[in-house]
């Protein structure tokens, strides 16, 4: 198991060295707003504005959202290649300093061995950031050996997970990934410490939950139990050139979900963690606002009305 208490006061020893305990102290502050909440915090994803960490969280906030999902990816933000935990800190400085919450952090990484994880949790532990979500299980021609795999590496994120007092959040994905099938995927987590659980993707479990007229709300049922948080998208299958199905994402609304049913439920389980924004469709700021302004609408409706 990875040493995360090593790691912590080397965390510890460096922030203060650069930055000094009283920084720390209103960064942890700031960290915790979510506590505080009635209703789920609506979140922008990290790479989806082409701005600095340094600048945009005034930006963000600006456009209405309560938080931002920090994501650690290659070529990011908060690249994957460089000095993590000076990033993040960095990061998390700049967001909570601008009245975000910053309740996620996420990577396309899945293993704990990977020193890049242990620095993203133990950073994460750190700040009392509650939730993090790994990368996603390629699936091989083997669907079970690549569901053990997947369950092997689950059950270090839930170890270390205890030890640095963070939710693990696994992302429901495509066909091409262990998971698709919320079903299947919640069959896999069983096994484990609750602290595992979803990352809900509305769009993806919309378009793979099957065609009866309730699978979608089915499969939300079935990950409510252990659900962390969500991420939104929508989704549509369109006919691609050579005549077959392709899976195309569009605004909020205009796809597969059906987005009162979703936020219904939710309020009636008195969800209030988070839900991260993915605009994937379009790079224009409008889009997200656009996208923003419905996720707006459908909470007040469900959590108010």
């Amino acid at each position: 198991m990875t040493d995360l208490g090593k790691m912590r006061i080397s965390r510890r020893t460096a922030i203060a060295a650069m930055t000094g305990a009283a920084g720390l102290a209103r960064a942890q502050k700031k960290s915790l707003n979510f506590t505080a909440r009635a209703t789920p915090s609506l979140c922008l994803y990290s790479e989806a504005v082409k701005v600095d960490y340094n600048d945009s969280g005034p930006f963000i906030q600006a456009m209405g959202f309560d938080g931002i999902e920090l994501a650690v990816v290659p070529g990011g933000h908060i690249p994957l290649e460089g000095d993590i935990d000076l990033h993040l800190e960095r990061a998390v400085e700049a967001m909570t300093g601008s009245g975000l919450e910053v309740p996620v952090l996420s990577t396309t990484i899945t293993s704990v061995q990977a020193k890049e994880v242990q620095s993203i949790m133990g950073w994460g532990s750190e700040m009392h950031v509650p939730i993090f979500s790994p990368g996603q299980w390629p699936r091989s021609g083997d669907g079970a050996a690549s569901t053990l795999r997947a369950q092997r590496e689950m059950s270090m994120l839930v170890q270390v997970g205890n030890a640095a007092h963070m939710q693990i959040a696994v992302h429901n994905a495509t066909p091409a990934f262990v998971g698709s099938s919320i079903a299947d995927l919640n069959t896999a987590i069983q096994p484990f410490d609750k602290i595992l659980g979803f990352n809900y993707d509305a769009g993806f479990a919309a378009a793979y939950s099957g065609t009866a007229p309730d699978a979608a709300n089915a499969a939300f049922h079935t990950a409510l139990p252990r659900l962390k948080m969500l991420t939104v998208r929508d989704c549509k299958w369109t006919k691609a050139e050579d005549g077959s199905q392709a899976l195309t994402q569009c605004p909020l609304g205009e796809g597969m979900v059906d987005w009162q049913q979703l936020f219904t439920a939710l309020a009636k389980a008195n969800f209030i963690g988070p839900i991260t924004l993915r605009v994937e469709y379009s790079e224009e700021l409008s889009a997200i606002r656009k996208d923003l302004a419905f996720l707006k609408k459908q909470r007040s409706a469900a959590y108010e009305g």
